[in-house]
């Protein structure tokens, strides 16, 4: 019973994050959803930023403390290993619907591209960006990434061993390509509001501070030279530059 409810946990909050994740397009790219980042009654300035401020500093708390090993390690004194990463995800999913639901608009027009084909090209770049962030998870172990493989194991009595150190595709052109996509779909827009561009410094200088300051780290004590190898020879996130120095 423990093993099936385990399951369902896992699918449930796989599901969360797949709406989620399509939400996240919607929101950013300010189509087809309710609520987008430029959407909603606009606040004062000041009452803007700062509930924009928190909202991100929440989801990037939860994503970098519960991604540590050392946080992993406690919390499955609580929980089953099997559901750690679901857990992991289904919090992941809850912070960004927090942030979907409570962020405010702030509609000052920074750039606005007039002519249609460019603007036409950078939504394509727009979407480009997202297709780069799902790809490059299949080109892991995309049902590893978000819990699924952990729970169908558990349910057949197995154990699931660790992750495999894997260089291909677009992992042969940057060590973290998801984060390069990211990075991609929230840059690219014909239109850019002060409160997009807020959105797009914090949630870049956020994903810049945690690759090299905390998963490069976790990812080299856990594979050893074979990664800093790899450090040398393919750059973290801007494609066709220098590679970082293994430190």
């Amino acid at each position: 019973m423990k093993k099936i409810i385990s399951l369902l946990y896992g699918i449930c909050a796989y599901i969360i994050f797949l709406v989620t994740f399509l939400y996240a397009i919607g929101f950013v790219g300010n189509i087809f959803v309710p609520k987008t980042i430029d959407s909603g009654a606009e606040p004062s300035l000041v009452n803007a930023i700062v509930t924009n401020l928190i909202l991100l500093s929440v989801f990037a708390l939860q994503h970098s403390i519960m991604a540590r090993p050392a946080f992993k390690k406690w919390i499955t004194k609580f929980i089953h290993p099997a559901v750690e990463r679901s857990t992991y995800v289904l919090l992941s999913s809850l912070a960004l619907i927090l942030l979907y639901w409570k962020w405010k608009p702030i509609t000052s027009v920074i750039w606005e591209v007039q002519n249609e084909t460019l603007a036409l090209v950078l939504t394509g770049i727009f979407f480009l960006g997202w297709l780069i962030v799902l790809l490059s998870t299949f080109m892991i172990n995309h049902f590893e990434l978000f819990g699924l493989t952990q729970i169908y194991n558990n349910l057949k009595g197995k154990l699931t061993p660790n992750p495999k150190f894997q260089i291909k595709y677009l992992y042969t052109l940057v060590r973290h390509p998801i984060m390069l996509g990211f990075v991609i779909a929230f840059w690219a827009t014909p239109v850019m509001t002060a409160g997009h561009l807020l959105f797009a410094v914090i949630t870049t200088t956020y994903i810049l501070i945690a690759v090299k300051y905390l998963e490069e780290k976790d990812l080299k004590n856990h594979i050893g030279e074979a990664y800093s190898n790899y450090q040398k020879k393919v750059p973290m996130i801007v494609p066709f530059t220098k590679a970082a120095k293994a430190n």
